[in-house]
């Protein structure tokens, strides 16, 4: 796979944003900011397809050539739908003798004490395939049992005859000390050298086994399929006449060569929602707004995340595969550094049913692309939210898709009284105001319950809509936040797609480093980040020249806790001094956990450093190209708005119609060609100078 070369040269990137019902795709003119969009729905089959010809789309209607795209960006689902479907590789573990349970054991920890049967996600790699071997590493890093070499060979050639596809090599206390890894990922690569194997050292070299186990299992698993499903998309492109440098979108919001992500794939695993919050992020900056929340609902989940002073926040406690959808703990906290968000399985294509209490249930199951809500036309049966929008008015049935799509309005209302009114004893319009009314209910639960635990109020944030599906439920959502500010921007149905063309190339590098704040060597400390910094600097230069900025953080707790508080040092260590860190912690304890505790000593755990190169693309402040579409008569459609207020006449405006300084009042709909914006009742829009429109109650008009 190719680095780049003369990356400021090149004019024109290409954002590609495989979801699991809809391919967005965006063409960007660097020199001018200047924007244009595709949306297609994604082949399970042939996931390059969509991408292939939307990019044939757009480069015609741009009037270039594939030569002339400098970047192409991809972000996808494929990681975490093969982690959440289960259908990754049959993979075997190395693991240090008398520690083949980690992944079984877990944290110790129940996420509900009262449950005796509370379950968990299955650990993807079976016990019979989890390996012992010979070896031993004290906790200080030195050597106590030399790895046996005969212990590698004899379980590898098992775990082979097995199926074996990839193998994780997880050794007790290797953060602190690595040799006995390496050396058994040598002795495999000369027995097989076209084996895939990953470490925990290499992917993360901290504290906490079951963690570190975690990771790279995950990443062991996801490799096989992710190396070749980027490495034909790269085929394929460069086959169509596209020959650039090829970025992944990263969990953490920057970007990575497609190669590095072959090799470490867990670090891709909330790409696409990670792309979403850096468009937002951008919108946030325009607007000066430094307290949002991104609001993304796309065709199978939605999305919510905190953007503080016009930048994502960055977390390594992000939790994956819940059992339970609002229960801390019962899925798995992969360690990696991912945008700080909130995921539930609530899209526009999440099935609706009525369950055996005969109470109405939306998701997490989901129609995705095939065979698609039964609006859709491609064999749908059961009903999703985007069937229930079409019955209530929300979306309109000739111009979904800008056109592209005929949505079948009267096969959308049939499937919601045969599978939903009938059974619920309900009239279909009911029956589908229930269903969109519950999408919103949860999503704002949970959006609730994650801004709560960061210590903040939602209330005090403007909410940037974005997705498919996002701009059709968000003003409900925000009413039941208490949001009274709501943002929409151009293009936010692909906003991922435009997001991660936004982004810089990123690499965090974390060290395990345990001391009490007050004892530390701050010499030491220093020589420790240069370290770091030095590491991540190298790997950023081989991606392409330019200026690297780091962000070194410290992990930090009370003597005898068992979670750190990370701590962000600024951009020079030369001031930093215990009483300055002692500070910044407790206030940062105090917001997230509570009241600061006395005579405490506080514990360095981890060192961590974000260092961030500039931009592959240039600054612009982007701005969407409108193609030229048919004026359009005024219209006016009925909407359901629920029992209380039953259908309003809404206002039917085209958004490529709209010029900044247009007003109007609620309840509206505005259509664009990815996304529907929904007004609702008492709330007023206004359209700014960059064609955002943002939307308030209707006293702050």
């Amino acid at each position: 796979m190719r680095s780049p070369q003369g990356k400021q040269s090149h004019m024109y990137a290409l954002g590609a944003d495989i979801g699991g019902t809809f391919t967005d795709l965006t063409l960007l003119c660097a020199a001018t900011g200047e924007f244009i969009t595709d949306k297609r729905l994604t082949d399970y089959a042939d996931p390059a397809g969509p991408i292939l010809a939307g990019a044939r789309d757009l480069v015609a209607r741009m009037n270039i050539g594939m030569a002339d795209v400098g970047l192409f960006v991809h972000a996808t689902t494929l990681v975490t739908n093969t982690v959440l479907e289960r259908s990754g590789a049959r993979i075997g573990m190395l693991t240090t003798k008398g520690f083949r349970d980690v992944l079984e054991l877990g944290s110790e920890q129940r996420y509900n004490i009262y449950d005796l049967q509370c379950r968990r996600p299955e650990p993807l790699v079976g016990r019979h395939l989890r390996r012992p071997v010979t070896e031993r590493m004290g906790a200080d890093g030195a050597p106590l049992t030399p790895l046996s070499v005969a212990d590698v060979q004899r379980e590898y050639r098992w775990l082979k005859e097995q199926g074996a596809e990839a193998i994780a090599i997880c050794f007790l206390n290797a953060y602190r000390n690595p040799k006995h890894e390496l050396l058994a990922k040598q002795v495999i690569h000369d027995m097989d050298p076209g084996m895939l194997v990953s470490t925990s050292n290499e992917l993360l070299p901290e504290i906490r086994e079951y963690e570190r186990f975690l990771a790279t299992a995950v990443n062991a698993y996801v490799q096989p399929k992710v190396r070749d499903y980027l490495s034909s998309i790269e085929r394929r492109l460069q086959e169509a006449g596209l020959a650039c440098p090829f970025y992944v979108m990263q969990s953490n919001g920057g970007l990575m060569l497609a190669e590095a992500a072959a090799r470490t794939p867990v670090a891709v695993l909330e790409s696409g929602p990670a792309a979403g919050t850096i468009y937002a992020a951008a919108i946030a900056a325009h607007q000066a707004k430094h307290r949002v929340i991104s609001f993304d609902i796309g065709g199978t989940t939605a999305k919510t995340a905190l953007i503080h002073d016009y930048a994502p926040k960055i977390t390594t406690e992000g939790e994956f595969a819940r059992v339970e959808r609002f229960k801390k703990g019962s899925g798995w906290n992969i360690r990696v550094p991912s945008v700080d968000l909130i995921e539930i399985g609530a899209g526009g294509g999440s099935i609706a049913s009525v369950n055996d209490m005969g109470l109405l249930k939306v998701g997490p199951r989901s129609a995705g692309s095939e065979p698609g809500p039964v609006c859709y036309g491609r064999g749908g049966s059961e009903p999703t939210v985007t069937d229930a929008d079409l019955v209530l008015g929300f979306l309109n049935p000739d111009y979904f898709l800008g056109g592209k799509m005929t949505l079948d309005r009267a096969a959308a209302q049939a499937a919601i009284e045969t599978r939903l009114a009938r059974p619920l004893g309900m009239s279909a319009l009911d029956a589908a105001w229930g269903v969109h009314e519950l999408v919103n209910e949860n999503m704002a639960l949970a959006s609730r319950v994650h801004i709560l635990e960061h210590g903040e109020d939602p209330a005090t944030h403007a909410v940037i809509a974005f997705g498919g599906a996002g701009p059709v439920h968000a003003y409900a959502v925000a009413q039941k936040l208490g949001v009274r500010s709501l943002v929409f921007p151009p293009a936010a149905g692909v906003a991922s797609a435009l997001g991660m063309l936004l982004a810089a190339p990123k690499v965090h590098r974390v060290r395990t480093y345990y001391a009490r704040l007050k004892d530390l060597d701050w010499n030491e400390l220093r020589a420790k980040f240069d370290e770091l910094a030095r590491e991540a600097g190298a790997e950023l230069q081989s991606i392409g020249a330019g200026a690297v900025q780091f962000t070194p953080m410290l992990d930090l707790r009370y003597a005898g806790q068992g979670y750190e508080v990370g701590v962000e040092l600024g951009q020079s260590l030369s001031d930093i001094d215990p009483a300055s860190v002692q500070a910044r912690f407790e206030a940062a304890y105090e917001k997230l956990c509570g009241p600061r505790l006395e005579n405490y000593d506080i514990e360095v755990i981890n060192l961590r450093l974000a260092a961030v190169q500039q931009k592959v693309m240039p600054d612009a402040r982007v701005r969407l190209r409108w193609d030229a579409e048919p004026s359009k008569a005024a219209a006016h459609r009925d909407v359901y708005f629920g029992p209380a207020r039953g259908l309003l006449s809404c206002r039917i405006h085209s958004r490529r119609s709209l010029k900044p300084q247009d007003r109007g009042a609620g309840p509206a709909i505005i259509e664009d060609a990815e996304s529907t914006l929904v007004v609702g009742p008492g709330q007023h829009w206004a359209v700014d100078e960059a064609f955002n429109i943002e939307v308030r109650a209707a006293e702050e008009g």
